[in-house]
């Protein structure tokens, strides 16, 4: 078995126990680009056409790491530079469970990760109020940019006081205006 396969296995087998690669404790000599892009809606393309197979993507995307340089997907041997137009992965899903103080916000994004909103990882309003961009980080500075049906449906959550309107979740408070 050669060594991309042996990586390739061992991702495989990190994936089914949802537990990710310790890419943050990989730095390879071999640095490079490859033709990958993420599109604003989620979308990855490689040498622009969309990959099609979703499995991979979900590979793809638990081995992506934002550096200083830009987002890289990272193995031990090798980092490759990609192209991500707006946010990495897009949350397609919230589940609430509990009200006020005491209210829990569970997405779910397109790639299979699955995140309560919490201090660690805020819910974050960008742009304007015309044009709002609401986002979710994920992890390690990879953002969820917050699908319009999921923001329509924290709109609906969101409480107002002197401030503006806010959202809670696990205990935290985050302005969604």
């Amino acid at each position: 078995m050669s060594a991309a396969d042996a990586l390739f296995d061992e991702l495989m087998a990190l994936r089914s126990e949802r537990r990710l690669p310790p890419v943050g404790q990989w730095h390879p000599d071999r640095v490079g680009t490859i033709d990958i892009r993420i599109a604003p809606d989620g979308t990855w393309y490689h040498e622009g056409e969309p990959i099609r197979r979703q499995p991979l993507v979900d590979l793809f995307a638990t081995i992506l790491r934002k550096d200083p340089d830009g987002y890289a997907l990272v193995t031990p041997a090798e980092k490759l530079l990609i192209e991500v137009e707006d946010a990495p992965f897009l949350a397609t899903d919230v589940e609430v469970r509990g009200q006020g103080a005491d209210q829990q916000l569970l997405f779910t994004t397109n790639v299979g990760d699955i995140v309560l909103a919490d201090e660690s990882h805020p819910v974050l309003v960008e742009g304007t109020p015309e044009a709002p961009r609401p986002y979710l980080e994920v992890r390690d500075g990879l953002r969820a940019l917050i699908g319009r049906s999921v923001y329509y449906r924290l709109a609906d959550l969101a409480e107002e006081d002197a401030d503006g309107w806010w959202l809670t979740s696990a205990g935290a408070r985050f302005r969604l205006s």
